[in-house]
């Protein structure tokens, strides 16, 4: 089979993989809570249909969606509507019916013991059908306030791990955001691990399951050029953009409580800085990977707070149409001193990057929807070419890792200019994930999912980290609470951000790439 032939862009290699008996799972039950969301339908159901359709499902498997509506009448004709626009699948699909014939709803409330103790018999009654031999992935799709209560109730009526002496697995996935500080991260982990043992748990991070993020791991260590040029002494700083055009989608109340830094920059930004800045781990098992990751983020100075920036976007055009600003936003305070953009400037105090600087920024109502990291390497320490071309012309050698939209790579180089005189400009070398692998209506979630079935945690957060990254923006996030945020809104919707971001740069005669 050829990666054209694969159906949602799972790898050909993969698939040959699964023909091999690898990395397939064991027979077992998705048991989703929170499936009346809108992630049941868009990105989860139609990930597992991916996953069933290139063969990387075991043929043993149940679905069960767990909320607490009654759903029982709508839920299967709605998620197949969900697989069917979401992910890219026909109607005709001959898998399709085999697969909606092993989802079921059940409706209970996240406090009602009696309807746990019937969720316990409902899914024994699946294993019977299925022949599912108990193994349970149980996905905490709701809000946070929920994770813990879920996770004891599942230890008290005994579907958090296996009896003595059964060979069934039992694993949770729990989806972010994983506390709102520091203090509240550590006691949702006590709670969690009260229940759960940390081999169980399975943080998510829907970045991680990105293509091009993991792609960042190969290209380092799997390309015998790059590596060696990837330190202090080539490198002069990096970037970290996750900029985004559309607002807050009617997402008013959640985002008051959240903000850009609680939002994307400690999870997200955070995720994809380890993976650029990590050492080689022993192996890509997941305690390797963990462990040089957490060595990053532990690596980190404290921030000092005038080395951030925040933003709040006001009235302003995206796409050539009028928007609001943030606080004419549905269920927003007129008052409110919500950040919609963050930036960050860092040190990593280690031999490798000591004396590099990171910079990351995140918000919304910018001028283009962007995700990308920026190596900008060092000059040469010569210009020979400088009198034959301007100044704009003589700019440093760039790395471009663009994560979403149009994922690839970019090499930014001098060339000379065709003619008789020696003039430099700049050219791009450029890949291109769609054009080298064709489309893929894959969502990212397979890979999470997958990993999760199999037991793997190698993409997934570990207790320590998230703790570690909350320790570096929980002071970040005081300091801007005991002080009200100047000049609120300060950058218009559809603009590249507020000046003071391009002031954090320009302190250390640098600016940000245009987005």
């Amino acid at each position: 089979m050829s990666a054209s032939t694969v159906p949602v862009g799972v790898s050909a290699a993969a698939v040959d993989a699964t023909k091999k008996g690898e990395r397939v799972p064991e027979p077992c039950i998705v048991v989703i809570f929170g499936a009346s969301g809108d992630l049941t339908k868009r990105k989860l159901l139609p990930a597992l249909y991916h996953l069933d359709q290139s063969g990387l499902l075991p043929k043993d498997f149940a679905v069960v969606g767990v909320a607490r509506r009654d759903l029982s009448a709508t839920f299967g004709p709605d998620m197949k509507e969900g697989i069917l626009k979401g992910g890219g699948v026909e109607e005709n699909d001959p898998k399709l019916k085999p697969f909606m014939d092993r989802i079921s709803y059940f409706a209970t409330e996240f406090d009602d013991d009696a309807g746990f103790d019937k969720l316990k018999a409902h899914l024994a009654e699946l294993d019977g059908k299925f022949n599912t031999k108990g193994n349970r992935l149980f996905y905490l799709a709701v809000a946070p306030e929920f994770f813990a209560d879920i996770t004891r109730r599942l230890g008290k009526h005994g579907m958090a791990s296996p009896e003595a002496g059964d060979k069934h697995w039992v694993r949770v996935i729990i989806e972010k955001p994983f506390g709102t500080d520091l203090e509240s991260a550590r006691k949702l982990n006590d709670e969690i691990n009260d229940v759960l043992a940390e081999d169980q748990i399975f943080r998510i991070d829907h970045y991680l399951g990105k293509e091009t993020v993991q792609n960042i791991l190969v290209f380092r260590f799997g390309n015998g050029i790059f590596e060696p040029v990837w330190n202090r002494n080539f490198i002069d700083h990096v970037e970290i953009t996750a900029a985004e055009s559309i607002g807050i989608e009617g997402r008013g109340p959640f985002y008051e409580k959240a903000g850009a830094v609680r939002d994307v920059l400690q999870n997200h930004v955070m995720e994809v800085l380890s993976f650029v800045a990590m050492e080689p781990p022993d192996s890509f098992e997941a305690e390797a990977v963990r462990t040089e990751k957490l060595k990053v983020w532990r690596a980190i100075e404290g921030i000092p707070v005038n080395n951030t920036v925040r933003g709040q976007y006001g009235p302003g055009k995206v796409d050539g149409k009028d928007v609001v600003g943030y606080r004419q936003e549905d269920r927003v305070s007129p008052t409110s001193s919500t950040e919609t953009f963050a930036a960050i400037r860092l040190g990593i105090e280690n031999w490798r990057w000591a004396g590099v600087p990171f910079y990351l920024r995140a918000g919304k109502r910018l001028a283009k929807r962007v995700t990308e990291v920026t190596i900008v390497f060092k000059q040469p320490p010569l210009h020979l070419f400088k009198s034959n071309s301007s100044e704009d012309n003589i700019a440093p050698n760039i790395i471009k890792m663009r994560i979403q939209p149009d994922e690839g790579i970019s090499l930014q180089f001098g060339a000379k200019v065709p003619g008789p005189t020696t003039n430099l400009a700049q050219v791009n070398m450029a890949f291109s994930y769609a054009d080298a692998f064709g489309k893929s209506s894959a969502n990212g979630y397979e890979r999470l999912l997958l990993d999760a079935m199999l037991g793997d945690a190698t993409l997934f957060a570990h207790r320590d980290g998230v703790e570690a990254t909350w320790a570096l923006f929980t002071p970040i996030l005081e300091a801007w609470a005991k002080v009200e945020a100047k000049h609120f809104p300060n950058y218009a919707a559809g603009t590249e951000g507020p000046e003071c971001a391009d002031e954090l740069l320009a302190k250390d005669d640098r600016k940000w790439e245009k987005l």
